[in-house]
């Protein structure tokens, strides 16, 4: 089954703590601070794949977690990094945060966001040693990782998308002019996902055409299939409406039509080849008369007995319109920012000290301190220093 929607939960790994070390060797027994810094935390990374074609590889509610940097140790070793956990999903993939706003759009290969940063690490003892403080007793925990939720939402990526209403005959022209196989059978609904296929020319071009799901009155609206499929449209150049000649022609192309209007983002602007299908099931093929410069050409064709196919396949190499150029890779950014989040500054620090923690700077809600100190690794009975205050976590 085709899934193009996907929500999951991200979370970064937390940054490893400070080292808190001192020197300790033979004919050395007082030596200096010597703890290392921690390690960041892993992110949690989107990466796009050309190899993939929808969403399917993500559960629903799925949870995906970074791995946590390493603590600082003695003889000024530095934690290692966590490591970063890589999510790949197909070109066209964009990223919306909880509140449903676009964060990123990941429209070419290679592209790639963080979707969640990894925690900072905590400082060793040595950080803090100055001259009238040579042996610091206490070394920073690392910050916590982002932790959020996500959904991913896939529009398709075709030169050309097949437009129609149900069972006007779509699955069985992309059959026709290309390499994808879908269900055709003789009742609505047939295609209940979308469909990819390529198109080849003689000279060896390729075009990428998208079947969805046949529109009906109201699919702007979500009456139907929704207008869910109507997103994999956004993104195509060119459109082939493919109408039914058994039945109302100019009525089918302009209900359609307002559909595309109703939904915006530019479809009712987009160029158009108007397929006349199904021309072996009527004695005279019937005029298609519309002024609208939107339609560059009128095909007549039959999928049952390929009339017209050619002559169809070798328009849509010619009218489809050239992508977009794109800068050089090297310049070519990983992705589109929509709304960037800032991360949030912590405005107090918790530092682990050798009798227990120790909490500096604008203290947050009880709750969430207790929060902090325990995800910090603070258990019933440890001691931690507020101020010039004392008391032990319960």
């Amino acid at each position: 089954m085709f899934h193009d929607r996907a929500r999951i939960h991200v979370a970064a790994g937390r940054g490893g703590d400070g080292g808190l070390s001192f020197r300790r060797e033979k004919h050395i027994p007082k030596g200096g601070p010597d703890g290392g810094d921690g390690g960041p935390g892993g992110d949690v990374v989107l990466v796009a794949d050309s190899e993939l074609r929808d969403l399917s590889g993500f559960r629903q509610n799925q949870r995906v977690r970074a791995g946590r940097g390493g603590n600082g140790r003695g003889a000024l070793k530095h934690g290692a990094s966590g490591e970063d956990a890589d999510l790949h999903v197909p070109i066209g993939t964009q990223v919306f945060d909880s509140d449903g706003q676009l964060i990123a759009d990941l429209a070419h290969a290679g592209a790639r966001i963080a979707a969640a940063r990894g925690g900072a690490p905590g400082r060793g003892n040595k950080r803090f040693a100055t001259p009238t403080r040579q042996t610091p007793r206490f070394a920073e925990t690392g910050l916590p990782g982002d932790e959020l939720w996500i959904e991913l939402r896939l529009k398709l990526l075709a030169d050309a998308a097949l437009v129609g209403f149900p069972n006007a005959g779509k699955s069985s022209l992309l059959r026709r002019i290309s390499n994808a196989k879908p269900k055709v059978a003789a009742y609505p609904f047939t295609t209940l996902a979308p469909v990819l296929g390529t198109v080849e020319s003689p000279d060896g071009r390729q075009l990428t055409v998208a079947d969805v799901p046949g529109l009906i009155e109201g699919a702007s609206e979500g009456v139907g299939l929704g207008d869910e499929f109507l997103a994999h449209l956004e993104r195509a150049r060119l459109l082939l409406h493919v109408i039914d000649v058994t039945e109302d022609i100019l009525g089918h192309f302009r209900a359609i039509d307002n559909e595309l209007a109703e939904y915006g983002a530019g479809l009712d602007e987009r160029k158009q080849i108007v397929v006349l299908n199904k021309i072996d099931l009527v004695p005279v093929v019937p005029a298609f008369e519309v002024d609208d410069a939107r339609v560059l050409r009128v095909y007549a064709v039959s999928c049952a007995t390929g009339a017209g196919i050619e002559e169809l396949k070798r328009g849509l190499f010619e009218l489809c319109p050239p992508a977009p150029p794109q800068a050089a890779t090297e310049e070519l950014a990983d992705f589109l920012v929509y709304r960037p989040k800032p991360r949030r500054e912590r405005r107090y620090r918790i530092f682990r000290t050798d009798r227990g923690f120790r909490v500096e700077g604008t203290l947050p809600a009880e709750d969430d301190l207790e929060a902090a100190l325990r995800a910090a690794g603070a258990r019933k009975g440890t001691t931690v220093e507020v101020g010039d205050e004392e008391f032990e976590l319960e």
